[in-house]
């Protein structure tokens, strides 16, 4: 699909993978939603330009974690059917983006072999006190098998968390 910039060049359109930091915002859940605005507004503008979403496991797990943290248990069953509802409609092709593969065991344990490595080494130049989660691997090993798929068009991690979104074909990762 062809899209426009900024510029009214023609761009190709994006496959673009949802990080927690970005879903949250989008569900609106609370403690989690200060960018909300700025998300929901460029969120339409992907939409029009038309990028196409991923929303990784991880993103889903994370998310669930969050809301499970919530103060109320009111609350906590609002945003859990919120969730629910959301990731139903996404699975059913009925949401503006979609869930990610589930990996097979050997991919998934390959991913698993990986961890150690990703975790002992710092997470990036700003947190050298940190590791890669096992999360983030995930979500990074998508990024990499979109890429391999997708390997014309622009890939990237959506994300709020600088560590992941470096994570783009466009500024050659």
């Amino acid at each position: 699909m062809v899209a426009r910039d900024a510029f009214g060049a023609r761009r190709m359109s994006s496959v673009v993978i949802l990080d927690t930091s970005v879903y949250l915002n989008i569900l609106d859940v609370p403690g989690f939603n200060q960018d909300r605005e700025q998300i929901l507004e460029e969120f339409a503008d992907r939409m029009e330009s038309g990028d196409y979403f991923l929303l990784p496991l991880a993103a889903i797990w994370e998310t669930g974690n969050h809301i499970a943290h919530l103060p109320a248990g009111g609350e906590r069953y609002r945003f859990g059917c919120k969730l629910m509802n959301d990731v139903g409609k996404a699975v059913n092709g009925d949401a503006p983006y979609q869930p990610t593969y589930f990996p097979d065991r050997e991919e998934f344990l390959a991913w698993l072999a990986d961890f150690p490595s990703y975790v002992q080494r710092s997470k990036s130049v700003q947190k050298t006190r940190e590791g890669t989660s096992l999360a983030d691997l995930s979500m990074i090993k998508e990024w990499e098998r979109t890429r391999v798929r997708h390997s014309m068009s622009r890939v990237l991690i959506w994300s709020l968390d600088t560590d992941l979104s470096s994570y783009d074909t466009a500024s050659k990762t």
